[in-house]
């Protein structure tokens, strides 16, 4: 089974709610992965809220086609513990 996003949602500064197609939800936060010239405009918080789900791809984008791997957001996110 390939690794997809299945949501994204905005938690607070660049951190980000994300959910994968095998049911396993992850908070991640992005603050020190923004490098590169891709990655600076999301350095800008009200920029980093435009995040979308790219439906073709499987992962998360911004309106200049910066993105991670579902793979690499799926490693180092933090897994979300399911509450009662």
């Amino acid at each position: 089974m390939f690794l997809h996003v299945k949501s994204v949602n905005y938690i607070t500064g660049h951190k980000l709610e994300l959910e994968f197609n095998n049911g396993i939800r992850k908070e991640i936060d992005l603050s020190a992965d923004l490098d590169g010239e891709i990655f600076e405009p999301l350095k800008n918080i009200d920029y980093f809220k435009k995040v979308f789900l790219n439906k073709d791809t499987g992962t998360i984008e911004w309106p200049n086609s910066a993105d991670f791997a579902p793979e690499f957001l799926f490693e180092h996110g933090e897994k979300i513990k399911k509450t009662a």
